[in-house]
This record gives structure tokens, C-alpha cells and sequence, in this order.
């Protein structure tokens, strides 16, 4: 099973792959949380999806708690917390754990992918960025201080755009 067709529940609890929610554009795939010193990167990670929506690219959040527990709200919650406070309208899956015995297959595929360091493995913490092809190859790792307005993203969004 490629990593677009591994299934992945969407925030409303519906069924879905990953690649129902990249919609087959390239992506930007992030584990957020509400509650967390990173959190007001939801800003620059809508900005990125409506920047480059137009030219094929989305970013697909992935609340999870594994983290200092800084996303304990339901899906309601999550849902309500980014559309109010952030205005984000990219697609967001259901809360998943992205370490550990219970991280979740689409984790398993995107932490063997090195980060610049060449460095692979669990996800550091909350805002961890893995960016896809449109036919879900991961070409890029960024670690959660790497903001998602930083040119090493933007440049790499834009050689996949082409």
C-alpha cells in the first residue's frame, strides 16, 4: 500500500486515505496542536495553503496529544479552535499518534524520511513538517522550530510545483 492510500479518519470522523485529504496535490503534512508555544504557525500554515492552493499544494494537519498533552479538545473542539482563532480551511485528519506502539501507519512512512541533518525517526514534537509529492513521495523533512514561512519550504514547495 502506497503512503496516499493508507487510511486516515478526517477531524469530522469520516472515512479517508491520505490521499483524500492532499486531494492529489502536493502537501505539507503537519502534526498541530492547540495548546502549544508552536501553535500560532496554524497562521503561516494557512497563509502557505491559500498562497499556493491555486497551483496545486495543500497542507494537511494532524492534532495529536502525544505531546505535553497540548491537544486534549474533541474533534469538535480542534475544529472550532482553528476556524475561529486561525481561520483554517486546509483539511485536517483525526487526532493520531504520531510516535510510540500506537503511531499510526502514515508515521510510520513519513518519520523513515531524514530531515536536513539526515537525522530519521520519531517526531520531535508538535509542528513537525513532511513535505509530499503530489504522488506522495516525502522530499522533505522540517523540524517543529522550522517555521512554515521559512524559505527552505517555500523554495521546496515551489521546485514541486515546478
Amino acid at each position: 500500500m502506497s503512503l496516499l492510500d493508507t487510511p486516515i479518519g478526517r477531524l469530522d470522523g469520516s472515512a479517508a486515505t491520505l490521499g483524500e485529504l492532499t486531494g492529489g496535490q502536493v502537501a505539507l503534512v503537519v502534526n498541530v496542536a492547540s495548546r502549544c508555544g508552536l501553535t500560532p504557525q496554524y497562521a503561516a500554515l494557512e497563509r502557505l495553503h491559500e498562497t499556493y492552493a491555486n497551483r496545486g499544494f495543500t497542507v494537511v494537519g494532524v492534532p495529536c496529544n502525544q505531546f505535553g498533552a497540548q491537544e486534549p479538545g474533541t474533534p469538535n473542539e480542534i475544529a472550532q479552535f482553528c476556524s475561529s482563532t486561525y481561520g483554517v480551511t486546509f483539511p485536517m485528519a483525526a487526532k493520531t499518534d504520531v510516535n510510540g506502539a500506537t503511531r499510526h501507519p502514515v508515521y510510520d512512512i513519513l518519520t523513515s524520511a531524514a530531515d536536513p541533518e539526515g537525522e530519521r525517526g520519531d517526531v520531535q514534537w508538535n509542528f513537525e513538517k513532511f513535505l509530499l509529492t503530489a504522488d506522495g513521495q516525502v522530499v522533505a523533512r522540517y523540524r517543529p522550530e522550522v517555521q512554515p514561512d521559512d524559505s527552505s519550504i517555500t523554495d521546496a514547495i515551489e521546485r514541486q510545483l515546478g
